[in-house]
C-alpha cells in the first residue's frame, strides 16, 4: 500500500532576499504562474530589492516556494508573487508560506494586508483573508498627461506650475 503522507522533513523556508536564486525564481514562475511567466531577470531582481520580507521556499537545493511582501510597517501592506511548485501543492506549504510572511517584523503590526489573486480566494479565505471589492482600485502605467487636473478646476494656462527642490538622503 502507497503511503500519500509527504516528507516534508528537508524543506527550508527561507527569509532575505539572498536566499533567492533568480534563475531559479524565473523557472518556477515559467511552471506554475502564468501571471509572472514573462518576466525578465532584471524585473525580478528590482522587485525583490525593493520588498521585506522576502521568503523563499527549498526542497535541498531546489527552489519550490516563494512570496514577498512591501510594507510601511504599521499601517499598510500588500503580500506579492505568492507560488508553491505544483508538484508540492496541496501539502500545507502555501498556507506556511503566507503565515511566514505576515509573522514577519515588518507585518506582524500592519492594520491592513492587502493581496491581489485571480483564482486561488478560496485558499487565503482558509487562511483568513476576505474579499473587499469596496477598496479595490487600478491604475496601469501609463504617461500621466500634464495638464491633469481635480476634477471641475479650470486650467490656466498662463501659470507656471513649479514644485521646490527635493533633497534626498539614504
Amino acid at each position: 500500500m502507497n503511503s500519500t503522507t509527504r516528507d516534508y522533513r528537508n524543506i527550508q523556508f527561507c527569509i532575505g532576499s539572498e536566499q533567492v536564486d533568480l534563475h531559479q525564481l524565473q523557472g518556477l514562475f515559467k511552471g506554475a504562474a502564468f501571471w509572472a511567466r514573462e518576466r525578465s531577470l532584471e524585473d525580478l531582481e528590482t522587485a525583490i530589492r525593493f520588498s521585506e520580507p522576502v521568503v523563499s521556499v527549498w526542497d535541498g537545493d531546489r527552489m519550490i516556494g516563494f512570496a514577498r511582501a512591501t510594507s510601511d510597517g504599521i499601517y499598510r501592506a500588500t503580500i506579492w508573487d505568492v507560488v508553491i511548485n505544483p508538484d508540492y501543492q496541496g501539502g500545507g506549504l502555501g498556507r506556511k508560506l503566507v503565515q511566514t510572511v505576515l509573522s514577519h517584523p515588518r507585518m506582524c503590526r500592519v492594520e491592513r494586508v492587502y493581496l491581489m489573486t485571480t483564482y486561488k480566494q478560496s485558499f487565503y479565505e482558509r487562511i483568513g483573508f476576505q474579499c473587499n471589492a469596496s477598496t479595490t482600485m487600478v491604475l496601469e502605467n501609463q504617461p500621466i498627461d500634464a495638464n491633469m487636473v481635480l476634477e471641475n478646476q479650470p486650467i490656466d494656462a498662463n501659470v507656471e506650475v513649479t514644485f521646490p527642490p527635493v533633497k534626498l538622503t539614504v
